[in-house]
């Protein structure tokens, strides 16, 4: 499986090949479909056949087999033959705003000391917990302008790599404590935003963080006895 999404988070559609198809769900041979994974929910879209014939994806989820990831279709959708053509096309519009959120919560993680101890990313909103001091305190006015300045900074946003080796001799880069890196491979995938965040991370960015948009911090909320919730959504 060829994960195109990973070399390029801007990628809308691709051609591609069914290896297979069954009540699990859809499986080709390259895709641009993000499967459900780092608290970022799966792409959705449609598989247009070479007869114009689309298929809805309404989830994509990773496979049981290592690599393997499965575009959910529509229940009743008929599903395609082994070796048919298509052409996989995303929710454009639903990516790009979890992209946006998804590197607004960078963001976040930067001006917050704790270790990330939960998080989702939703269409709009998204959210992180953070292990910190009974005694500390969020304030959802500062969080917010500070939060907005990073934004209108536009600073770049890019992936770059480490071995397992490097990221094992520098265990302060992990931030998140409900999910590992994958290791074992050779090689991790950080995100870097310039001089404010770097963490491995395997999700969709966007490019720069003006890309993000006006944010609020809407609801900080407490999660147990060290744990602080800090909830943020789109103003627009």
């Amino acid at each position: 499986m060829e994960e195109l999404f990973r070399q390029d988070s801007y990628l809308r559609d691709c051609a591609a090949r069914v290896t297979g198809a069954d009540a699990d769900g859809i499986r080709l041979d390259r895709t641009v479909f993000y499967p459900t994974g780092g608290g970022q929910p799966g792409d959705t879209g449609r598989l247009r056949l070479a007869d114009g014939r689309e298929i809805t994806i309404l989830d994509t989820r990773k496979g049981a087999a290592p690599g393997e990831i499965l575009h959910i279709p529509a229940e009743g959708a008929e599903l395609p033959p082994a070796g048919a053509e298509v052409t996989a096309i995303i929710d454009w519009d639903r990516r790009h705003r979890l992209m946006r959120m998804h590197t607004c919560l960078h963001l976040l993680c930067s001006l917050v000391s704790g270790d990330v101890t939960g998080g989702q990313i939703s269409d709009g909103k998204g959210r992180l917990d953070f292990n910190l001091p009974p005694d500390t305190i969020l304030d959802k006015a500062t969080l917010t302008e500070r939060l907005n300045r990073l934004v209108a900074e536009d600073c770049a946003v890019e992936p770059r790599w480490i071995s397992d080796e490097e990221l094992a001799a520098k265990p302060e880069l992990v931030r998140t404590m409900s999910v590992k890196p994958p290791s074992g491979q050779g090689q991790v995938r950080l995100l870097e935003i310039a001089g404010i965040d770097l963490q491995p991370c395997g999700g969709t960015h966007v490019r720069r963080t003006g890309e993000i948009g006006p944010v609020e911090v809407t609801k900080i909320e407490s999660k147990g006895k060290m744990n602080k919730r800090v909830n943020i959504a789109f103003l627009a």
